[in-house]
């Protein structure tokens, strides 16, 4: 299943911002619908939950996964399990067309032979945010970061490699694709509250696919 032609190729808009830093505007565009399906049927067996922080704070996002791991948070740690805390079970897998999407996505960026091994769904109901923070759980940081955004636009903030570096500001869209790694793999970056709306699509939300390699 291929998400872009040579055409689709030419015209689409991206932007870099930085290097390593990719958007790929409208990326995802064709194939919405079947994506939105697969995370119903993923946050069926893993439902979204709101996770504890290591400093007691429970997450305004609420989250779940899919892929050999998935990333969780509570009073101990952040980390990856192999499992679902909430249910005990593995984690769904991730759709094999997500494969391509994502590994499309990283090749146009400059990264090659990309393949995840998790997949983080973030839902942000309007207010939620995501403070500044760097990826730092996985195992190898040569490794790109690729971001898929579906709903209710968010202005993702663009930080350094120190939280107090200056900040860009990024709107992503519905259908936008993130990538960045290489000398960016690190930078500080996060969601400004997400403002109050409707989208067509998925009404009074923000949905965010975060892949990653985390296993080296």
């Amino acid at each position: 299943m291929d998400f872009f032609d040579e055409d689709d190729a030419v015209s689409m808009r991206q932007e870099k911002p930085e290097e390593g830093v990719v958007l790929l505007r409208q990326f995802a565009r064709a194939n919405v619908a079947d994506m939105l399906q697969d995370i119903h049927q993923i946050t069926e067996k893993s439902p979204f939950r709101h996770m504890l922080t290591p400093g007691g704070y429970t997450m305004s996002v609420s989250t779940s996964s899919c892929g050999t791991i998935g990333w969780i948070s509570d009073r101990k740690s952040y980390r990856y399990s192999p499992y679902d805390p909430e249910t005990g079970d593995h984690w769904p897998v991730i759709p094999p067309s997500w494969y391509l999407l994502v590994h499309q996505a990283a090749h146009l960026a400059g990264f090659w032979d990309f393949v995840p091994d998790t997949c983080l769904i973030n839902r942000y109901a309007p207010g939620n945010q995501l403070s500044l923070h760097q990826d730092k759980d996985e195992e190898d940081f040569n490794v790109p970061i690729v971001s898929v955004s579906f709903g209710l636009a968010a202005t993702f903030f663009l930080g350094g490699m120190t939280r107090s570096s200056k900040v860009q500001r990024l709107l992503l869209t519905h259908g936008d694709v993130l990538v960045f790694g290489g000398p960016s793999r690190l930078r500080y970056h996060g969601i400004a509250p997400v403002r109050t709306g409707h989208h067509p699509v998925t009404g009074p939300y923000r949905i965010n696919l975060t892949f990653r390699r985390a296993l080296g």
